[in-house]
């Protein structure tokens, strides 16, 4: 009885946290699986947590729903199991040193803009780019990202003008690359602007993006021919850092299932 009432109480503590990081991700208008799955998780974890006893009434007479029931528990814990192996692997594979050799390009892949303004993923990952454009004065820049829902502005007018007013870096060393919605077309629309900067795929080229995301943005990189890239990690913030690691998690997956890489 005693571990029961503990196993409650440890069911609620970790619901009520992911339901109220859920909730104030949401508030913010971050709306992805990466805020929706907490929050959805959390309000689960906290009824069955408050509600366990006549949950367990209502199924002592229902065998059929006792069984699905306790399945869906299994399957739970086996998906939670395999996220905590993702997030151990992203951790032990994310961090990236700044590049050896001489690089050509820079281009940095975006991540949202909140009201005109670089996110603050976004802002750690222009940092990162500036500090090596210091390092590469000659490296073209391309800043690649769309329209977001809501926004005026493309993500990559709002970088630019970022890394100019941040940075003094001069408006000639940017290459605008603003139709994009995925890292996917982030990395194929930048290949026109190599080939009209002639550049081409086999020149040295740094991808700057968050740290959780460098694996997958390499692998797409490879798929579409690039022959000489290195990841660059920027920092994520740790407010939403886990919420974009369970974001990488279905984008890992939906990358897999589409062949981006």
């Amino acid at each position: 009885m005693r571990k029961t009432l503990i196993f409650r109480i440890f069911l609620f503590i970790v619901g009520l946290i992911l339901l109220l990081d859920g909730a104030i991700l949401l508030a913010y208008k971050k709306v992805h699986l990466g805020t929706i799955l907490p929050f959805l998780i959390g309000a689960v974890f906290c009824l069955s947590s408050i509600f366990s006893n006549k949950i367990q009434q209502f199924l002592s007479t229902r065998p059929r729903l006792a069984k699905l029931w306790r399945w869906g528990w299994i399957g739970l814990s086996a998906w939670l199991i395999s996220l905590f192996a993702f997030f151990i692997y992203i951790a032990s594979h994310s961090q990236q040193p700044l590049p050896e050799q001489k690089i050509a390009a820079i281009i940095v892949l975006g991540s949202g803009i909140v009201q005109g303004q670089a996110s603050p993923t976004l802002a750690l990952r222009l940092d990162r780019a500036a500090l090596l454009a210091q390092q590469y004065p000659q490296a073209l820049i391309i800043v690649s990202g769309g329209l977001d829902y809501g926004e005026v502005r493309t993500e990559a007018a709002v970088m630019s003008d970022y890394l100019q007013h941040n940075f003094q870096i001069h408006p000639t060393r940017i290459a605008l690359e603003a139709k994009s919605t995925s890292t996917e077309l982030n990395l194929k629309n930048s290949q026109p602007i190599l080939v009209a900067q002639q550049l081409s795929l086999n020149s040295p080229i740094a991808i700057v993006t968050s740290d959780f995301h460098t694996l997958r943005a390499s692998a797409i990189a490879n798929k579409q021919g690039y022959k000489n890239v290195e990841s660059v990690s920027a920092n994520t913030p740790l407010s939403t850092r886990y919420n974009a690691w369970l974001r990488e998690y279905f984008a890992y997956i939906s990358g897999w299932l589409l062949a981006e890489y």
